[in-house]
């Protein structure tokens, strides 16, 4: 493994050439909060933080975007909107990289994603290693501490600079061309690896009390618990954990019509199954219409149906459903954990 380091001052510079010759995405502080969104400067460049609001999912499967255009007159035509402009999202922690590393097999499996995957095509990801631990992040317990193929380069802050690992030939041509570095030594290899322990030590003082591999045999186990109707009898329905969700992918489509009825355009925005008109049909019928069967089948999707098909846990304990849920009933960690001592008891 190639790892170089660049300098603190030195990565200030790294951090101006990209801004001069992509569009770089990163993360920003707001207070106490952090977010993503364009960088013009270095100094708007956050790298040590907890977890964000909002995942980097957005720059791949945006809140609500165009998908074609089409007019009727004289003829029927219609023209697909694409995103092709390379851009950089610098600043995503393992456990995200680990996430998109999952939406890229959901979008590129049945019917490929074209939006999606044109987007995914054009980013360059440059991760960093937590410098510390949101209070609900359980990263760790989901084998998401590390993200070994999901990134171009991956950045460990070690104090007077910064250690690169170089994951990608367009990672490595970025670093060649735009920044300057050296060879890592032993000795700051090991600094590396130090840190990492620290802080996947740290994230595990909150965690699940039994293996993840575990989670889908749980989820057979548990259909009749009356945890699930204890938690969702407290869901207000506001969707906030799949919104915050870096996993969840479902959207909703529809078609608007200009006045003139010649021209349109199909749009589609994130949706998800905690919402109350999610899984209502055209005779108005709704196969979920209880908040017990909504809440219960968001984990059994994390936990069971999806692990059918990515062979993993939908989940990679960034802690946002939790952080964001006015009810408080949102935790994994807490449900699964309860659900193990109520199978089993």
């Amino acid at each position: 493994m190639d790892l170089r380091v660049i300098e603190k001052p030195d990565h200030g510079l790294f951090v101006q050439n990209l801004i001069r010759n992509y569009r770089v995405e990163g993360v920003k502080r707001r207070g106490r909060t952090f977010f993503y969104g364009l960088i013009r400067s270095p100094e708007e460049l956050c790298l040590d933080f907890d977890c964000t609001i909002i995942p980097p999912k957005k720059y791949f499967s945006p809140p609500k975007e165009t998908l074609l255009q089409f007019t009727t007159a004289p003829s029927l035509e219609v023209a697909a909107v694409m995103e092709e402009a390379p851009f950089i999202i610098f600043g995503v922690h393992p456990y995200d990289l680990k996430a998109i590393q999952q939406m890229d097999r959901i979008f590129s499996r049945g019917v490929p994603d074209p939006h999606y995957l044109k987007r995914r095509e054009s980013a360059l990801l440059i991760g960093v290693d937590p410098t510390g631990v949101a209070p609900r992040s359980f990263w760790v317990d989901m084998e998401a501490d590390t993200a070994p193929g999901c990134f171009d380069l991956m950045f460990t802050d070690i104090g007077e600079g910064f250690i690169i690992e170089i994951g990608s030939r367009k990672g490595e041509d970025l670093l060649a061309q735009y920044g300057k570095t050296r060879k890592a030594t032993i000795a700051e290899q090991q600094q590396r690896t130090n840190i990492r322990s620290r802080i996947a030590q740290s994230c595990k003082e909150k965690g699940l009390d039994f293996p993840k591999r575990q989670i889908p045999g749980l989820m057979e186990r548990s259909d009749e618990s009356l945890i699930w109707e204890e938690k969702a009898s407290k869901c207000l329905s506001c969707g906030t954990c799949i919104m915050v969700c870096p996993t969840c992918f479902c959207f909703d489509v529809w078609d608007e019509v200009e006045l003139d009825l010649l021209h349109g355009e199909r749009l589609r925005r994130w949706d998800g199954c905690l919402l109350q008109d999610f899984a209502k049909v055209a005779s108005g019928e709704n196969f979920r219409e209880s908040k017990t069967s909504r809440y219960r089948h968001r984990f059994f999707k994390k936990g069971l149906y999806l692990f059918k098909v990515l062979d993993d846990i939908a989940c990679v304990g960034c802690g946002r459903c939790s952080t964001g849920c006015l009810a408080d009933i949102a935790d994994p960690v807490d449900v699964l954990n309860s659900l193990n001592g109520d199978v089993n008891a």
